[in-house]
């Protein structure tokens, strides 16, 4: 069945590729034509999952040249921006918390203070996901982690499978809301919708724009996890099995000294970027390299090179070069014109709600928030520029209604990943019990954010 999804995924791909380039688009140019065939292509093989992301991601990336669609200095500019090299900087730096053993004894350390019972495991995952967001600058490793120290609270409380799942859905659930949080709580997607504002956007502006609304994303998710996903029976938490795993770590090493030390010069240059200027990304990248030199670091190896997914950079690169290529060849325009309504609303609140619309229409065919964020956000900053309102506004709403929203594991890595036994445990089911009222806390994050940003002087 899954091989027969996948060939389906293919032609259909390659069919979509070339009926865009053969029907007469009127206003859309050859190569605009040639840019949105691939693109939706592209588009087609990542929701199918015909192969790994990388693999498509580099077919589109490799034909965008050979088509002569866009010169390859822009096709490959995203290399250009420090984007790339925050994501790479970011996972070494997850890597050197994880393998330190400092995220763990963390975790190992909340869960014997605060943990007591079902409700507690749940808020707890939450906490610590806020927690280590700002020491792990990628949902990915954070939730991998939480589910190491999850396993063992499971497995010391004999919780039963039935609960278990549910433990493990809400690891992962937790880091779509509380990833949005902070700038670098997700070091791939959220640097990606401020740069696609065309503005800078500071740490600490990116805290002060996103921060509470997704705080208020974060509780409500947890409150539906608690409501929808009740315990079988109650559960009773050995702390002293979980003691004996923080007892096994012994004495805090110099490893993790050094790496505590390191954290906090990365956060402190984090959230004052917008005092000394220089970009997170290349602070990122910095540390991270501080983190492998001998004496002051030794904290990184060689082998933590591996922690860094080639596959990924790929598949970020491609989703980026679609807003970039689709500047460039007038496809975003085309977009525009032809699917975004022909008058923009006066009332911000109806505005706020059909971004939320179009944004999450397109997301329940696209899948990819990257994919959608590249094709969206372009197409309504054109559409909403009459207005005169700042395209911070327009970019973070877009980002928003995608960002929170998703119905099936595709339509959100942080839930893909997580997904199956040797994972979170959950499956398809679970997602989408919590998915489909989350559409309604979209709405609930862009409305609220309409007043918020007003108060603040966004608006």
């Amino acid at each position: 069945m899954n091989k027969n999804k996948k060939l389906l995924g293919l032609l259909l791909g390659i069919l979509v590729a070339i009926v865009i380039n053969i029907l007469p688009l009127e206003g859309l140019s050859a190569q605009g034509k040639m840019c949105l065939g691939l693109t939706l292509m592209t588009v087609v093989f990542w929701a199918f999952q015909i192969v790994q992301s990388g693999y498509a991601s580099g077919l589109y990336l490799a034909l965008l040249v050979i088509f002569n669609v866009a010169e390859p200095s822009v096709v490959f500019s995203p290399w250009v921006g420090s984007t790339m090299y925050l994501v790479i900087g970011a996972y070494l730096i997850a890597s050197a918390v994880k393998s330190s053993g400092l995220g763990e004894r963390i975790a190992y350390k909340f869960i014997i203070k605060f943990v007591s019972s079902y409700r507690s495991i749940i808020i707890s995952i939450f906490v610590l996901t806020f927690i280590l967001s700002i020491l792990i600058p990628h949902p990915w490793p954070r939730a991998f982690l939480i589910m190491s120290v999850m396993a063992v609270v499971i497995k010391s409380a004999n919780v039963p499978k039935e609960d278990a799942i549910k433990i493990g859905f809400t690891v992962f659930a937790s880091s779509v809301p509380v990833s949005m949080i902070f700038l670098t709580g997700d070091s791939v997607i959220n640097p990606l919708a401020a740069q696609a504002s065309g503005e800078l956007i500071s740490w600490m502006q990116w805290f002060v724009y996103m921060g509470p609304p997704n705080i208020v994303a974060s509780i409500i998710t947890c409150l539906l996890i608690l409501v929808l996903f009740k315990p079988t029976k109650e559960i009773i938490i050995n702390k002293e099995e979980i003691k004996e795993k923080l007892d096994s770590l012994g004495q805090i090493s110099g490893i993790e000294k050094r790496t505590i030390i390191w954290l906090a010069i990365a956060v402190v240059l984090w959230m004052t970027d917008s005092i000394h200027g220089i970009n997170i990304g290349w602070i990122t990248l910095l540390i991270a390299m501080l983190m492998s030199l001998p004496a002051i670091g030794g904290v990184l190896t060689p082998k933590q090179w591996g922690e860094v997914p080639v596959h990924v950079l790929l598949f970020l690169t491609a989703a980026m070069t679609i807003g970039k290529v689709g500047g460039v060849t007038g496809m975003n325009t085309w977009i525009a014109d032809t699917i975004l309504p022909s008058s923009i609303p006066e009332n911000p609140y109806i505005l706020a709600v059909i971004i939320a619309v179009i944004s999450m229409g397109i997301h329940m065919f696209l899948g990819s928030v990257i994919a959608v964020m590249g094709i969206a956000i372009p197409a309504l900053l054109i559409f909403t520029e009459p207005m005169g309102i700042s395209p911070i506004i327009t970019t973070l709403l877009v980002y928003t209604s995608i960002g929170i929203h998703y119905i099936l594991p595709f339509h959100h890595l942080n839930m893909l990943v997580g997904q199956g036994e040797e994972n979170g445990m959950y499956g398809q089911k679970e997602v989408m019990k919590l998915g489909i009222p989350l559409i309604a806390v979209v709405f609930i994050i862009v409305l609220l954010e309409v007043p918020y940003w007003k108060m603040i002087g966004l608006f």
